[in-house]
């Protein structure tokens, strides 16, 4: 299986209609409480780990996954020992 780039997931978020692509780098252990964006966001976990709490459900996500949010969704994440690098794409437009 291909390993995908950081500019190939550039490429295809930004064809897909997400505005902005940036790479997003969390601390071990790292706790976010429950918020919202103001975007929708497609992420690719590239290394390390975290939970994601949406809705009352965690899931882990680990590196070579991905997840999408949609705008304004509350959520929170707690970042594993190792803390996480993700790929976001952020589409701000309705």
């Amino acid at each position: 299986m291909k390993t995908q780039t950081f500019e190939e997931f550039r490429h295809q978020a930004l064809a897909q209609g997400f505005d902005e692509v940036l790479v997003r780098e969390w601390a071990p252990g790292q706790r976010v409480a429950t918020h919202t964006h103001p975007f929708a966001v497609k992420a690719l976990v590239v290394s390390g780990e975290f939970a994601l709490t949406c809705e009352g459900h965690t899931r882990r996500i680990v590196a070579g996954a991905g997840f999408e949010l949609a705008r304004e969704v509350p959520h929170a994440e707690h970042y594993g020992p190792e803390g996480a690098t993700f790929w976001v794409a952020r589409r701000h437009a309705a």
